[in-house]
């Protein structure tokens, strides 16, 4: 399946179709398209032709072994983690272009695993960092571990690049300008000539707040993940007009994002209710009465 001609195919703003149990919503936004799904990824991947994503980001099952309200994660032990996530990886290399780059989110219960399963697909040669999301939220004490307070995103790609990011310092500070070779410039009286930095490139360690629980963000997801930090991977990793997928999709915050930064998207999620989740969110045209009337 190529991505650029799914738009030629849609009659007016949304095309829905109930195939087998699979929900399928696909939304014409400009010149570009949502595609939202309900199913197995491994289904959907299996449509997309090699060499068609430009980057893929994933806040994918984290091994906790909970059962939340909105889907049952899988168990912290090897096997399984690796069985069902190395066809499923094996896939994403496949629809990865090569100039792309992977994003996939986790935490430490089974980072150390997925290391090992995406370099031995991807290559060892093309891990690129592994980003520490740092949040701060509600204290819990132990007489054993410090508090957990980041998770982990490892990103991979082959030809890839990465738009530099910047971020505002919270104390701007006062420094000497330099003429790149580490000796500081002067001004005509022999005075080091100084400038204020207000700002930062982005490094591997991203400090950004966790979704409160009232936060306006909220849809009634459990592990709902903040639009900031989604946003800052897509307006590195990806153009406008470039194709971003999401196979752990969730409550569509993904696509929500692409939505705002013009990028075409195609994503799923095993479970009916983040569909409406997505509605919630405003991706798509349907109501129920639009159905009914239909």
């Amino acid at each position: 399946m190529h991505y650029e001609p799914l738009l030629a195919d849609w009659c007016g703003n949304l095309v829905q179709t109930l195939i087998e149990k699979r929900m399928i919503v696909k939304e014409k936004i400009g010149e570009g398209f949502l595609d939202l799904r309900i199913c197995d990824n491994l289904e959907l991947m299996a449509e997309i032709e090699d060499n068609t994503v430009d980057l893929i980001y994933c806040d994918i099952l984290y091994g906790t072994g909970r059962k939340f309200k909105d889907y049952q994660d899988l168990k912290p032990k090897r096997e399984i983690i690796e069985d069902h996530y190395i066809p499923r990886i094996k896939e994403m290399y496949r629809i990865l272009k090569d100039t792309g780059s992977i994003y996939l989110q986790m935490d430490t219960r089974i980072n150390h695993w997925m290391r090992c399963i995406i370099d031995d697909i991807f290559g060892y040669d093309n891990f690129r960092n592994e980003i520490s999301w740092r949040y701060k939220r509600w204290t819990m004490t132990s007489k054993n571990k410090w508090q957990n307070m980041h998770d982990v995103i490892l990103m991979y790609g082959e030809n890839n690049t990465v738009t530099e990011i910047r971020e505002p310092i919270l104390k701007p500070k006062k420094q000497n300008k330099n003429d790149g070779k580490g000796k500081s410039l002067r001004d005509a009286n022999g005075d080091i000539v100084y400038h204020t930095q207000t700002d930062r490139i982005v490094d591997d360690v991203w400090d950004i707040p966790f979704l409160n629980p009232v936060s306006k963000e909220r849809v009634g997801y459990d592990t709902q993940k903040p639009k900031e930090l989604i946003e800052r991977i897509i307006k590195a990793s990806s153009n406008e007009g470039d194709l971003v997928a999401d196979f752990y999709s969730g409550s569509f915050t993904t696509a929500e994002v692409c939505k705002d930064l013009k990028r075409n998207f195609i994503g799923c999620d095993i479970n009916p209710n983040c569909l409406e989740k997505a509605k919630e969110r405003g991706l798509f045209s349907f109501t129920d009465e639009q159905n009914k009337a239909d």
